[in-house]
């Protein structure tokens, strides 16, 4: 037996070595663990490292037509509906579309209030269809009196906005759920249950549209909603709607939450319009279309006219007087109509 060379050896263990380090890549930087606490070297000196909070989700951005009128709080009246429409140039006198590639969008708080819900979102979901045929498009967004109805709250529906959904196919009126609704109620509240037919219409529709350099919100959105992100809200309110997830999250349904926010449609101070800077950054958008707060001389901007504020109060519940906003690339201005 041959006795071996002590540096033969080494040479022997070094190039066994090297071929298995070859044999596994080298991680990503973005998947290479950072070893930090206990588990760290005790004579490291290498910086303990964090990992840094994920960027926002990038919401989904719909390209913006020349032309875009948005909508605000119709609350169940049909007829202020149709003049708000016609005012667009959306619609014809038959009530079918019109507006060729026009956008509409229209901001949340359909129903309520009024006699007509029913009427009003068949008739939007009807336009929808029509509008997208001849190149247009209606965007409806839901707003606070949808989500309530969605949670059963029925406290600012009428009689005859009651009686309306009798009879609807697919209404489940001894759905357990429905145990402490009165008998006059069932079918309305069945019709919106998460999970029942007019809940699904509404499922369809999101909280929050970006089209363009515009975000369009019923009460508004802030940092915090645009971290959680605007497309995971969106995704789980329909998800919840159509019966398909179990609860709303409460970064929606909180009093701050994007159907009920009032911080830039009240009275907004520099501090408002600070926190309305930085979130359209975040986004990025150049302005801000939110309906939920009536104002009672008709529309108004706020904060070097990063916000729009459109509820006017059309419905006979308020008594106000049909407006809608157009928006032509950088140009944005009230369009009015006597009534």
């Amino acid at each position: 037996m041959h006795a071996w060379n002590p540096s033969l050896r080494l040479a022997v263990v070094a190039l066994a070595l090297a071929a298995c380090d070859r044999s596994v890549p080298e991680p990503s930087p973005a998947t290479r663990p950072v070893t930090t606490g206990p588990q760290a070297s005790a004579g490291s000196t290498a910086p303990t490292a964090t990992a840094a909070a994920p960027p926002p989700e990038p919401p989904q951005r719909i390209p913006a037509p020349a032309r875009i009128v948005a909508i605000g709080d119709l609350h169940g009246d049909l007829a202020a509906t149709r003049t708000a429409l016609r005012l667009a140039g959306a619609i014809d006198d038959k009530d079918h579309w019109a507006g060729k590639d026009l956008m509409i969008v229209q901001t949340g708080d359909e129903i309520d209030r009024g006699d007509e819900d029913r009427d009003i979102i068949d008739l939007f979901e009807r336009l929808a269809d029509e509008a997208k045929a001849a190149g247009g498009a209606v965007i409806a967004l839901n707003g606070n009196h949808e989500v309530m109805n969605v949670q059963l709250d029925l406290r600012y529906v009428t009689d005859d906005a009651f009686k309306d959904f009798e009879g609807i196919a697919g209404v489940a009126t001894t759905d357990a759920r429905l145990g402490r609704v009165s008998a006059s109620e069932k079918a309305r509240a069945a019709a919106f249950l998460p999970g029942g037919p007019y809940a699904k219409k509404l499922a369809k529709r999101n909280l929050v549209a970006v089209v363009g350099d515009t975000v369009f919100v019923h009460g508004g959105i802030t940092a915090k909603h645009v971290r959680y992100g605007i497309d995971r809200m969106n995704r789980e309110a329909s998800a919840w709607m159509d019966g398909s997830a179990a609860d709303l999250p409460a970064l929606i349904t909180g009093e701050d939450g994007p159907v009920w926010l009032r911080r830039y449609s009240a009275s907004a101070d520099p501090e408002d319009c600070r926190v309305l800077k930085e979130t359209l950054a975040m986004i990025p958008a150049k302005r801000m279309v939110v309906g939920h707060t009536v104002q009672r001389g008709g529309i108004t901007s706020a904060c070097d006219e990063q916000v729009w504020r459109i509820d006017v109060g059309m419905s006979k519940f308020y008594g106000g007087k049909p407006e809608v906003l157009e928006i032509k690339g950088a140009e944005v201005r009230p369009l009015r109509a006597e009534r």
